[in-house]
């Protein structure tokens, strides 16, 4: 994940937030606070602590219930500050590495530090490297005694590294076990438990905002069907908090089907659910959802005849149409040239939405012509929002539309 999990919330109440968060152990001290353009304070969070934040009991804590609070993702650089001594857990790590070479007879050195993990994903008790640390030959040496110590210098029991993405139907996660004997774990996200094999499944941290945003949707009575259930990433909300009736799951990966069934019953919700197995385009349903939940990318374009398909007829509903949107244009180089960093990320960030917007009125366009096709009736569509999930880089943004649909 690109950029720096943060708290954003207004400058007069900065302050409150701040110190709740540092109470709660998830502010990142090493780095310093941002002010947003339009003079929001982006707090840093701890990455490994966003699936425990709860957004509403932070408010009340910090008694700004009227406040805007919300988590983003920053590409801004973030100033780090000077180091506060070595009592960090890369501190420790290195530490315990230092001593486990020395009694080797190797010497520390600038390039092993660097070959140390910058980041890791904690799932409970087992902690999932990348794969741009522990590279050198030197510590295939230290075979088991390596990970071993590894995991007590992050405060894991497990550890797992990995390699790549593969390039099958399922984009599978290339990962191995370093240490530990299965590959389940537990997360919880916003009350609701999610339980997966790490090295069948991934898990995507930065979705955190999404999955909190559906989960104060009101569905109350309504029927949705998620298009790409995964292990429950936002079915799971929909039932849980957002009060949905019926959740119609379709996933064609069966590693995420076997962890999807786990979820709905370690949540409680198995009852209110219909997993459908298999590739979306042959679902046997139509005229059934008030709401359908596209979250495939880089692009859901190939569900949207399905989506449309599922719509009531009578009384329409609402598509949440996920996408990867890219804004580098070729004239966005040039912008403002003679501003200031500040102003020329301001600029950016206007191209980044008029672009977001096109794509909204596009897709707005090409939806309702696959309904008048479907039901050989005129549609109206409205675009109620657009919403930012995260940067993957520069001007490559996921972003979701909610775009209602009604049956003229």
């Amino acid at each position: 994940m690109d950029g720096v999990p943060c708290l954003r919330v207004s400058q007069c109440h900065a302050q409150k937030f701040r110190m709740c968060l540092q109470s709660k152990g998830a502010l990142d001290l090493s780095l310093c606070l941002l002010r947003d353009s339009d003079g929001a304070v982006l707090l840093p969070i701890l990455p490994y602590c966003l699936s425990q934040l709860d957004l509403k009991s932070l408010r009340g804590a910090a008694a700004a219930s009227d406040g805007p609070c919300k988590i983003v993702w920053s590409q801004s650089p973030l100033q780090s500050k000077r180091e506060r001594g070595r009592t960090g857990s890369g501190h420790k790590l290195e530490e315990i590495l230092r001593e486990l070479l020395q009694s080797h007879g190797i010497r520390w050195s600038e390039e092993l530090r660097r070959d140390l993990p910058r980041s890791f994903q904690r799932h409970g008790d087992l902690v999932l490297l990348g794969d741009n640390c522990f590279s050198l030959s030197l510590w295939k040496k230290m075979d088991l005694q390596l990970w071993s110590d590894v995991a007590e210098g992050v405060g894991a029991k497990r550890l797992a590294k990995m390699s790549r993405i593969s390039n099958d139907e399922f984009r599978s996660p290339m990962v191995t076990m370093l240490l530990g004997e299965h590959s389940w774990v537990k997360h919880v996200d916003n009350g609701i438990s999610y339980e997966f094999d790490v090295t069948k499944c991934m898990f995507s941290a930065g979705n955190i905002t999404e999955k909190l945003r559906v989960a104060g949707f009101v569905c109350s009575g309504e029927t949705v069907v998620d298009l790409y259930a995964g292990i429950g990433y936002f079915t799971l909300p929909y039932l849980v908090h957002a009060g949905a009736r019926h959740v119609h799951a379709c996933e064609w990966n069966p590693y995420a089907v076997e962890a999807l069934q786990k979820n709905l019953v370690a949540n409680g919700v198995s009852d209110q659910c219909t997993v459908h197995q298999g590739d979306n385009r042959q679902l046997q349903l139509c005229d059934v959802a008030d709401r359908v939940n596209l979250g495939l990318i880089p692009s859901s374009e190939d569900g949207w005849p399905v989506a449309c398909q599922l719509l009531k007829r009578t009384t329409g509903g609402i598509l949440h149409i996920h996408q990867n949107v890219d804004s580098l244009l070729p004239n966005t180089a040039a912008i403002l040239p003679d501003t200031d960093d500040v102003n020329q990320r301001a600029a950016g960030k206007a191209v980044d939405r008029d672009v977001w917007q096109a794509w909204a009125d596009d897709t707005a366009n090409c939806i309702s012509s696959l309904l008048k096709d479907i039901t050989d009736a005129p549609w109206i569509t409205n675009i109620q929002h657009i919403e930012h999930v995260k940067s993957y880089a520069p001007h490559v943004h996921h972003i979701v539309l909610d775009l209602e649909c009604r049956p003229s």
